[in-house]
């Protein structure tokens, strides 16, 4: 059953083109663009405004004696670092992700079906 699934896998197009292209991690050793970039400080960015701003606002709302900041506060500050996020990938995630997944398909389905055609 596993060994069917796996050889399934094999025949889609992703992995077929990946493993024929011998699809590699190149792409990484150049120089980013400044778009590139400004995606990889957003994405750190929205880590710094999504759980420790929360935390903060939790913290203040204690010292405050106030929940209503962290009630109102909490959901609006993550939901603002998951915008940024997606901001983030935007601006520099598609490529490197897409070059990134064909490499990991190549080498997880050339490891599988060494074991799968045992």
């Amino acid at each position: 059953m596993i060994r069917q699934s796996i050889l399934k896998i094999a025949e889609t197009g992703f992995v077929r083109s990946a493993i024929e292209e011998q699809a590699d991690l190149a792409a990484f050793k150049e120089k980013p663009t400044p778009m590139v970039l400004a995606g990889v400080f957003a994405i750190g960015f929205s880590y710094i405004i999504g759980w420790p701003a929360v935390a903060a606002l939790g913290i203040l709302s204690a010292r405050l004696h106030d929940p209503w900041i962290v009630i109102i506060g909490g959901p609006l500050t993550y939901g603002l670092s998951h915008l940024v996020f997606l901001l983030g990938m935007y601006l520099s995630g598609a490529v490197y992700s897409m070059i990134f997944l064909r490499w990991l398909a190549r080498v997880s389905m050339e490891k599988l079906l060494c074991w799968a055609n045992r």
